[in-house]
This record gives C-alpha cells, sequence and structure tokens, in this order.
C-alpha cells in the first residue's frame, strides 16, 4: 500500500506581512532533507496504480516524486529540520486500502486514508485529526479525535493535495500557554478542519512531551 507524495512547507509569515519562502521537501531536492536511513523510500519520475494490483503503486525513473517503494511498508520519513508554525503544501498518491498521515512536529497527525465514496467519514479517515491513544498492550482509541467535516477525498490512483496551516504551542520557560492549533486543513481544496485546538499529541503521542518547534514526519510503515 505505498505513499508517493511531494511536499512544500513554508514558515508562516512574520506579523510584518514579510514574504517566507518556501522550502521544497521533494522535487529536484529527492530526500537530502530527510533523515537518514530513509530505507526503501526512492526519487522517482512518476507513480501510478499497479495494473496488475490495486493495492500497490509502481514507479518510472526520473526525479520529483517521493515514493516509499514497491512493498508499502517502510521507515517513517522525518525532517531533518525542525519547524514550529508552518503552512504546508504536500501533493499525493495512494493506492486502494492505503493507510498514511502527516505528522506535524512528529505529533500532531492528520490523517491521510483511503477514504473514497464513504457517506459518513470519521476522525481516522483522509482529511481527519488523528484520535488520542494507547500503544500498549493492544493499541487502541481514548477519544474520537476529530473527523474531517466532509469527506473530500478522491479515487485511489489519483493526485490528492493536502494545504495545512499550523500553530505550534507557545511556551514560557517549560510552561506551555498556548495549546497547538490547525487552523485550516483543506483536502482538495475543501475546508475539512478549521480553528481547531489540540490540548494534547494525537495518537499515543500525548504520552510525548509538547515542544515549541519539531520536524514534519510523513508516516510510511503502513500504507
Amino acid at each position: 500500500m505505498p505513499l508517493a507524495a511531494l511536499l512544500l512547507v513554508a514558515l508562516l509569515a512574520p506579523p510584518t506581512g514579510d514574504d517566507t519562502p518556501w522550502v521544497e521537501l521533494a522535487g529536484p531536492s529527492g530526500l537530502k532533507h530527510w533523515k537518514s536511513p530513509t530505507d526503501d523510500w526512492q526519487d522517482v519520475g512518476s507513480v501510478k496504480v499497479d495494473p496488475s494490483n490495486e493495492r500497490r503503486l509502481t514507479a518510472s525513473p526520473g526525479s520529483g516524486v517521493l515514493y516509499n517503494g514497491p512493498k508499502g511498508r517502510t521507515r517513517n520519513l522525518v525532517t531533518s529540520q525542525n519547524f514550529s508554525d508552518v503552512e504546508v503544501h504536500l501533493e499525493f498518491m495512494i493506492p486502494k486500502g492505503s493507510n498514511a498521515g502527516i505528522k506535524l512536529q512528529g505529533q500532531y497527525e492528520v490523517q491521510i486514508l483511503d477514504s473514497f465514496g464513504k457517506a459518513t467519514p470519521i476522525a481516522t479517515d483522509c482529511g481527519g485529526v488523528y484520535p488520542k491513544a494507547e500503544l500498549l498492550p493492544k493499541y487502541r482509541y481514548l477519544d474520537e479525535g476529530y473527523p474531517p467535516k466532509t469527506n473530500a477525498c478522491k479515487a485511489p490512483g489519483e493526485w490528492q493535495t493536502m494545504d495545512i496551516v499550523f500553530r505550534a504551542p507557545r511556551f514560557e520557560g517549560k510552561q506551555k500557554v498556548s495549546n497547538a492549533r490547525f487552523e485550516k486543513v483543506l483536502l482538495n481544496g475543501t475546508v475539512v478542519q478549521e480553528d481547531l485546538t489540540l490540548l494534547h499529541p494525537t495518537g499515543h503521542a500525548h504520552r510525548h512531551p509538547e515542544m515549541a518547534e519539531g520536524p514534519i514526519l510523513i508516516q510510511a510503515d503502513h500504507g
């Protein structure tokens, strides 16, 4: 269940309104912005659904698209650079049944899933903000997370876009004085999250300490 992606990130513009340049985390830069080792991730020219298996992608030679390999289960990608407030533009393709996600600061997740055609999406569907969970002794959800406002997911094998405006938590010394917040999340141009305050990290990361900045993570170990 591979994932292919192109990713751009901009630090949010300062209050002066000055333009802030985008950081291109895929494209011509390949994998250079991501921590090693990257295992099966590849920089390829294009991807498409495997005509012999709708749950797989195949890749063509070239450069500009990051592809998590033919098995679809490899190491998560984590940026070398840390970010605080960010605006993210992600272009991604998934095959049928795929499951992935993008995590701001490595611990606030917006879900990527093959949710095409689902009438009533939940937080674990594409564009949802993932529920709080416990990893052990058996993975389980502790709340319902934040479902997308609507199901804007395209069919497997189509390129999709996700745009995220994220505000990092604020600290005075070690004391948190403001929670993390998704100001807006758009899936394929449709607003699926807006003005969403997060009291803690998502998934089992809720046990981890929050921070003023952290990396961007692309989940690749099961989709």
